[in-house]
């Protein structure tokens, strides 16, 4: 009865396969029946034909997924500046960063200490005048 039971519930056991490149080690389906080695290195020069493909157009990629579908992805952000403009000091992850659009440290980073020369009368102008239209009522008629 043991058999019986085993037999009705067991799985259909298919023969491993051997590597579709034939190195002598067994595959899976779910490596495209290729060993784990195998895997590993196609897997490697796909990412090195990707990054040299996203190196060739630089805005952005899109990649095909297995269902068919096309997803796009961006290149990652350039890393931060780790120096100070005005003293060369190292500020690591402590650097400031200001409006002029550079990385300063500690001592210089108030717009004062290193001679900034973004406009920030100008920036509290304009976002006064977008905050505050302009209203003008109608004139009252006289009798």
């Amino acid at each position: 009865m043991d058999s019986e039971q085993n037999d009705s519930t067991s799985f259909s056991s298919s023969e491993p396969k051997l590597c579709v490149n034939g190195c002598g080690f067994f595959g899976t389906a779910a490596t495209m029946n290729l060993c784990s080695k195998c895997y590993h290195n196609l897997r490697i020069t796909e990412e090195k034909a990707a990054s040299a493909k996203a190196v060739t157009s630089p805005s952005s990629s899109s990649r095909i997924s297995d269902r068919g579908e096309t997803t796009e992805f961006s290149e990652p952000p350039m890393p931060r500046m780790t120096r100070c403009l005005s003293c060369n000091k190292k500020v690591g992850l402590m650097g400031f960063k200001c409006k002029c659009g550079s990385t300063f440290c500690g001592v210089h980073r108030y717009p004062e200490n290193h001679e900034c020369e973004f406009d920030f009368k100008g920036e509290g102008r304009d976002a006064i005048a977008k905050a505050n239209q302009v209203v003008k009522a109608e004139k009252v008629e006289r009798m």
